[in-house]
C-alpha cells in the first residue's frame, strides 16, 4: 500500500497518540492535531510527524486548521476525529456553546463539514471516537446544550451519542460518493481523559483504580483497525465498533430522521464558521 495521509486530532496523548505511533510504524503519513503545543510537539518529534496546534474550545482555531490542513495537503485518506472528553461544571465558550457538547460534537462537525470537499476526492474514512457513553445519552433537539438538565456524566454521553448520529448522517448523505465512515468505542483506556472533569468518572481516570485500565494502545485498536483495512470488505460504513466487531447503542443512535435533525441543526450553530472568510 503506497503511503497515506492520515490526519488525527487529540493525539497529543492517550489514544490518540498510540495511534499515531501505531500508524507511522506501518508506513503512512501522520499528521497530528492537539492542544497542547509542548505534548503535542513531542509526539510528532517522536514519529517524524507533521502538527498542528488547535483548541476545539475555539471555533476559530478549527476553521483556522482547516484551512491549514487543505492548504498543506492535497489529499487526505484518513480524518480520525479523536479529540474530545468528559468535561466539569457547565461552561459556555466563547463561541456561546456548552464547552462538551462543542468539543466533543460541533468542533469535529466543523472540521469535517470544511475538509468535505478534499474527503470526497480523497475517496476518505472519517472515524468519530464515540464511547459506550452514548448509551445514557439523550438527544433532545430544544436542549442540545443541556441549559435545562446539565451534568458532567449527561453531557458527555449526549456528545457521544451526537457522535454516532454525525456518523449515520455522514454515511447516509455521502456513501455513494465514496467516503466511509465509523465511530467507535476505545474501552476503558488509562489516559489523562477526565483531567478538566468534577464527574465521579474521574475517580477511576485520578486514582490508584487506573491501574485497572486498559492501555492506550489496547484503547487505540480499533481506531488503528478501521484506518488500515477496507471498508465494506473488513467493516461496514456507518457502524459504531466496539473490540472489531459491530456494538449495540442507544436506541436513539437508530432513528435516521434525528441524525438527519441534528446535522441540520448543527450546521445552523456553526454557520457563521461556514462563511468564507471575510464575509
Amino acid at each position: 500500500m503506497s503511503e497515506r495521509t492520515i490526519v488525527i486530532t487529540g493525539a497529543s496523548d492517550g489514544i490518540g497518540a498510540a495511534a499515531a505511533r501505531a500508524l507511522a510504524a506501518a508506513g503512512d503519513r501522520i499528521v497530528i492535531v492537539g492542544r497542547s503545543p509542548q505534548k503535542t510537539e513531542a509526539v510528532a518529534a517522536e514519529i517524524g510527524a507533521d502538527h498542528f496546534i488547535a483548541d476545539f474550545s475555539r471555533l476559530a482555531e478549527v476553521r483556522t486548521l482547516a484551512t491549514e490542513l487543505l492548504k498543506r495537503y492535497q489529499r487526505i485518506d484518513v480524518l480520525a476525529n479523536n479529540a474530545g472528553g468528559i468535561l466539569g461544571d457547565r461552561e459556555v465558550t466563547v463561541d456561546g456553546h456548552e464547552k462538551t457538547f462543542q468539543v466533543n460534537h460541533l468542533a469535529p462537525f466543523l472540521l469535517t463539514t470544511l475538509m468535505m470537499d478534499r474527503l470526497l476526492a480523497s475517496r476518505a474514512s472519517v472515524i468519530n471516537t464515540s464511547s459506550a457513553a452514548n448509551r445514557f445519552g439523550h438527544i433532545d433537539l430544544d436542549d442540545l446544550e443541556n441549559e435545562r438538565k446539565y451534568s458532567p456524566n449527561n453531557a458527555y454521553g449526549d456528545a457521544k451519542l451526537a457522535n454516532i448520529l454525525f456518523t449515520r448522517e455522514l454515511h447516509r448523505r455521502y456513501s455513494s460518493l465514496g467516503l466511509v465512515t465509523a465511530a467507535f468505542h476505545p474501552g476503558i483506556v488509562a489516559t489523562s481523559f477526565s483531567t478538566e472533569s468534577t464527574s465521579i468518572m474521574r475517580l477511576v481516570y485520578q486514582t490508584a483504580l487506573k491501574r485497572m485500565l486498559i492501555t492506550p494502545e489496547k484503547g487505540a485498536d480499533t481506531l488503528v483497525w478501521l484506518a488500515t483495512t477496507a471498508a465494506g470488505v473488513d467493516w461496514q460504513s456507518g457502524e459504531f465498533y466496539e473490540k472489531r466487531l459491530v456494538h449495540s447503542t442507544n436506541r436513539q443512535a437508530a432513528d435516521a430522521g434525528l441524525a438527519t435533525a441534528l446535522w441540520e441543526r448543527s450546521i445552523d450553530m456553526v454557520a457563521s464558521d461556514l462563511l468564507p472568510q471575510g464575509s
